[in-house]
């Protein structure tokens, strides 16, 4: 086995060993993971845990769960995947990311363990494990836990929740989950659990792998548009939240209505008691890197969003139509834009096409990047500026564009990462 760092040395160091234990970055399947997971003692915490999976929204459900959780006065534990920017990011103490030494701390028990129990780990089984092991150690009252990619099989799974909640099933990762919604479902509902309340949080008409799952489990199922419902004020500025025996009126925040309706819904059922106060100060507090987010660098206007699916770019578009109805000195969206090749990049650019003039495109500096022929395949017909990176695309835009134009990075993490890093460069 690879010899490991030490606890002195630095989270890079650790991270990069971490990327080497084992032979493959995916491996679905939870049979490596528990026997490290148990004698770690973190199956079953002594915590409330949330646990939040499906295609879209997962970062926004979990980013306002947390938050609310926080403003009750609860130490909450929020872990979310992929990072954006820095991988501290994916762990956070009641809305803190967790320091270098701490993560570096639990990544040597993780260590220990696997080797204990002679098993190898991937970068997220041990990375995931880590951010469990800072939960109990900080003895959180509350886990809230973002499922990855592969739901049933992924290491988050690991973990007894006592709320599950879908967002919703959309077609990604086919490669991995399936090819049909009720196939990707399936996956997705392997977080339910006997008798605990689930959510499902899709305007779709719920899969019927995820009735079957929760009816095996006699776990009571609440979807939206059937037994909660939200909907906005007359006036725009608030909106009502309504479920048996309970209605509220609530504040707006910065994330989409769907996701934090979906994370009222689940502390409502959880057995929690949360206050009025507590829900509208939570949902207030909630932001997100990279979701939607506007900046002003070098005088110019800048949206970065990291939808990569057509469902994330439908809601991209829906808030993009609403900024440019306030903001009537932009007339013309220039997109600095990469994509993993196993998105759906034909899907997105056709959505975006007809509200982009300008695209810069580059190709990603990441495994399972798409090749600047496949954007270019899928961008045919547009106004289309090659780049050697994303870097340069971005330089580019800021030193080019005019005072009516919209800079919008999309497409991926991966492309608000590689213009984030410039920025930092730039300092």
């Amino acid at each position: 086995m690879n010899k490991a760092p030490l606890a002195t040395d630095c989270l890079n160091t650790w991270l990069d060993y971490w990327s080497h234990v084992h032979v493959t970055g995916i491996d679905l399947g939870l049979e490596r993971v528990i026997p490290v997971a148990e004698k770690l003692g973190v199956t079953s915490p002594k915590a409330k845990v949330f646990t939040v999976a499906g295609t879209n929204g997962k970062g926004s459900t979990t980013t306002t769960l947390a938050a609310i959780l926080k403003a009750q006065g609860y130490n909450v534990g929020l872990y979310q995947s992929p990072h954006i920017y820095r991988f501290n990011e994916r762990v956070k103490l009641s809305g803190i990311e967790v320091d270098d030494q701490t993560l570096v701390d639990a990544f040597v028990q993780v260590d220990i363990v696997r080797r204990e129990c002679d098993l190898s780990l991937s970068f997220f089984e041990a990375t995931t494990l880590a951010a469990f092991v800072i939960f109990k150690d900080q003895q959180c009252d509350a886990w809230v836990l973002e499922v990855g990619l592969g739901g049933r099989l992924d290491v988050v799974n690991v973990v007894n929740p006592n709320v599950a909640v879908i967002t919703n099933i959309g077609l990604d990762h086919t490669d991995w989950l399936g090819d049909t919604i009720e196939k990707i479902a399936f996956e997705k509902a392997g977080i339910i659990r006997p008798n605990i309340p689930v959510i499902f949080g899709g305007f779709q008409d719920i899969p019927q792998a995820i009735i079957n799952k929760a009816q095996e489990y006699n776990a009571p199922l609440s979807a939206v548009n059937r037994d909660y419902f939200y909907r906005f004020t007359e006036d725009g500025q608030a909106w009502m939240f309504a479920s048996t025996g309970c209605t509220l009126k609530l504040p707006l925040g910065s994330l989409a209505l769907e996701n934090i309706s979906t994370a009222v819904a689940a502390i409502l059922v959880s057995g929690l008691e949360i206050k009025q106060g507590a829900i509208e100060e939570g949902i207030q507090q909630a932001k997100l890197a990279g979701r939607f987010e506007i900046r002003q660098i070098k005088n110019k206007t800048v949206i970065f969003d990291a939808g990569h699916n057509p469902h994330g770019v439908e809601f991209l578009l829906k808030q993009l139509k609403n900024y440019l109805n306030y903001n009537k000195q932009f007339t013309e969206v220039i997109s600095v834009f990469s994509m993993l090749t196993d998105k759906d990049i034909n899907s997105v650019a056709q959505l975006l096409k007809d509200t982009v003039l300008m695209w810069k495109i580059a190709p990603l500096t990441v495994p399972r990047a798409a090749e600047i022929s496949q954007l270019d395949d899928a961008l045919k017909g547009q106004n289309i500026e090659h780049f050697e990176s994303v870097k340069l695309a971005f330089k580019s835009a800021l030193d080019e564009s005019k005072n009516n134009q919209l800079i919008l990075v999309c497409g991926s993490f991966h492309t608000l990462e590689a213009v984030w890093e410039y920025l930092e460069e730039c300092q």
